[in-house]
């Protein structure tokens, strides 16, 4: 199976093709050091030029990177609430796919 959409990998190698916001928050939460501190999100579409991710600091908050061809820097917050990183990076994600 390809994905339609857009593909969230780990650090430690967790793939999933077109997450859910449940399976977003799923990663997130699975995120630890030392070894799984990252997830990226990039679009199936790999000409498409955005990509999201998603990493655990020391202090065991999340920097939440979203960039898009259009923008001139990405965009970088920080967050220890993982509802609503799952939930904001979902509503973003849908938004890379505009409307027919």
């Amino acid at each position: 199976m390809t994905a339609d959409y857009y593909i969230a990998d780990t650090e430690n190698g967790d793939h999933i093709e077109d997450p859910s916001e449940d399976a977003l928050f799923m990663l997130i939460t699975d995120l630890a050091h030392p070894e799984n501190t990252f997830l990226t999100v990039n679009p199936a579409d790999m000409d498409a030029g955005w990509y999201a991710s998603v990493s655990l600091l020391d202090d065991d908050t999340y920097e939440v990177e979203r960039h898009h061809p259009d923008q001139q820097e990405p965009t970088r917050t920080t967050s220890a609430d993982r509802n609503q990183i799952a939930k904001d990076l979902t509503i973003w994600l849908a938004g890379q796919f505009p409307s027919p």
